[in-house]
């Protein structure tokens, strides 16, 4: 099986999560995917091969060195979940031969066209095999493509005796779209040394570097009365929430901020005159101001409440932390990402993650964890698509990473 094959397949599997199960795999679908990768792994002879009730899949491809030879243990993960933020039931992906640049119809009958005036990167892959959706579902790149360009060169490593390598160590996990991928990752179970998330979006992203991140719920307590009768009597939770709200810098947001710019991102509103709910995100790479994004939060909740007594009440929840400073000890493990995609003939980008990865987690849990690039684009919606070739990039890389451990 081709790795475009491996992919085609592998993205007919439901796997979108769903935060609100309280479940672990949040939802069946994973756990039916990783039954069937566990079959394959098994048809391709790995070795070590744990399934366990969580829907944390494992396995080994055992080493082939000398005996007495060893070198350290190498890691590739990758989630089997896919974003809340659209469906990904039915998926029909479509392949666009030698993109020959211009508008893509996904789909006609809704007019939902794929266009470089909206998404200019797709002149980047002109004249490559691309793969998109219908235009009614995501399309499941993020992360079927990590999955598949690990398989892939597992695949091809076993076909290739002569290159030799130490044990390398595969795991697909649940729930990374909703921030759970590594709660229940044993970490000493797979023991690798060090592992590589296949989680990154276009050719050559190499990160080692991601936000700071808690979420913040801020409650404000309203008093309905009568309209017609609510002078000096009515508290509108709502209209109180709105005064938060732009007390907040306006340009500290995602719409205003790229790069190492942190913000705050109102995610939902919910109320009524007397209960109303605004959930934020908060994010920085630098922990300093992150946590002062916590604390101008406190300080504007207490604001508040000194013009509306005991209105207003605040709850923040860290999510995870940048894994820089678990990585820079090892940063080896990013030179060799880097020596990898050289031979591999890819350019590495290495920039910071604007947002979270399972690798953060597993960091903080002690396995060193940097995100190499999948290949898509777009992803968690209609217009997510990936180039052919990227994949097959991604693929050569993994198996360059192991050829160089295996050298070490």
């Amino acid at each position: 099986m081709t790795l475009t094959d491996r992919f085609l397949e592998y993205v007919k599997f439901d796997t979108q999560s769903d935060e609100l199960t309280n479940m672990t795999p949040s939802t069946p679908g994973q756990m039916i995917f990783a039954e069937y990768l566990q079959k394959e792994l098994e048809g391709l002879g790995l070795r070590d091969i744990t399934l366990d009730n969580n829907g944390y899949l494992m396995a080994t491809l055992p080493s082939n060195l000398p005996v007495g030879v060893t070198v350290p243990t190498v890691g590739f993960i990758a989630h089997l979940d896919t974003s809340p933020d659209m469906s990904g039931r039915h998926v029909k992906p479509r392949i666009v031969k030698a993109y020959p640049g211009g508008d893509i119809v996904l789909n006609e009958a809704e007019g939902i066209v794929l266009s470089p005036s909206q998404f200019p990167e797709l002149d980047n892959y002109i004249g490559q095999d691309l793969i998109v959706t219908d235009g009614t579902t995501l399309l499941g790149a993020d992360d079927k493509a990590g999955i598949a360009e690990i398989i892939s060169a597992v695949d091809y490593l076993l076909k290739h005796p002569e290159i030799k390598h130490g044990d390398v160590r595969i795991a697909f996990n649940p729930d990374e779209e909703i921030g759970q991928g590594a709660h229940k990752f044993d970490v000493k179970l797979f023991g690798a040394d060090w592992a590589y998330t296949m989680d990154g979006g276009e050719i050559g992203e190499l990160e080692y570097e991601n936000f700071n991140a808690a979420v913040a719920r801020v409650t404000f307590a309203g008093r309905n009365v009568h309209p017609g009768y609510a002078k000096h009597k009515m508290i509108n939770s709502m209209r109180i929430a709105n005064q938060f709200v732009i007390m907040l810098p306006r340009w500290e947001t995602p719409e205003h901020t790229e790069d190492y710019e942190g913000f705050y991102h109102l995610v939902s509103m919910e109320g009524t005159v007397e209960k109303t709910v605004l959930t934020y995100i908060i994010r920085d790479h630098d922990r300093d101001r992150f946590e002062r994004r916590k604390k101008e939060l406190e300080h504007l909740a207490r604001k508040i409440n000194h013009e509306f007594p005991d209105c207003c009440s605040l709850e923040i929840k860290d999510q995870y932390y940048n894994m820089r400073e678990k990585i820079e000890p090892v940063k080896y493990i990013v030179d060799i990402a880097e020596e990898a995609m050289r031979l591999a003939g890819v350019t590495p980008k290495v920039q910071p993650i604007r947002g979270g990865t399972d690798g953060a987690q597993l960091s903080f849990k002690g396995l060193p964890c940097p995100n190499i690039f999948a290949g898509g684009l777009n992803f968690h919606g209609r217009y997510e698509f990936v180039p052919i070739p990227s994949m097959e990039k991604a693929e050569q890389v993994i198996v360059e990473i192991v050829k160089l451990v295996g050298k070490k």
